[in-house]
């Protein structure tokens, strides 16, 4: 008796669970606003600046050269003579960018690596960086607001 209790529960929380899901029609319906960002969204030349949260509010600004793929993104500070290549993945409705290491634009002769999250919202794409700085110490770690639109 006690095994036919425990098949019976098992059969109802499969019906549960197999009931929540989406019928493939639902699924197809939906299929395009699931997709999220892509690459051909974002592709283009954008003007950019990161500006920290807290300290010294100064923008740093680059320009986002974003290709229509995974691959060939750059980042191209004022005053440097090479772009500086940055990693891509997409998560959903965002672009996850990971760059470095390169030097610091705001801490001279300082390596840095950057992480950060941007999402589009209408003409402009805006989120936030971590920039990881190759120093001890509380001031190795620097959080920024980025932003930046769309030039071609």
């Amino acid at each position: 008796m006690r095994n036919l209790k425990r098949s019976t529960c098992v059969v109802l929380i499969s019906g549960l669970l197999l009931g929540c899901g989406k019928s493939d029609d639902q699924a197809s319906d939906t299929g395009s606003a699931a997709s999220g960002l892509a690459a051909a969204d974002i592709a283009g030349t954008w003007n950019m600046k990161a500006i920290p949260f807290s300290g010294d509010t100064t923008p740093t600004t680059f320009v986002l050269n974003a290709t229509g793929e995974n691959d060939g993104w750059t980042l191209t500070f004022p005053g440097r003579p090479a772009p500086v290549p940055t990693r891509i993945r997409f998560d959903a409705d965002s672009v996850v960018t990971e760059t470095g290491p390169y030097e610091s634009v705001r801490r001279k002769g300082v390596q840095v690596r950057t992480k950060g999250v941007m999402r589009l919202q209408g003409d402009t794409l805006v989120g936030t960086t971590i920039a990881r700085y190759t120093t001890q110490g509380a001031d190795s770690v620097l959080m920024l607001r980025t932003s930046g639109t769309r030039v071609r």
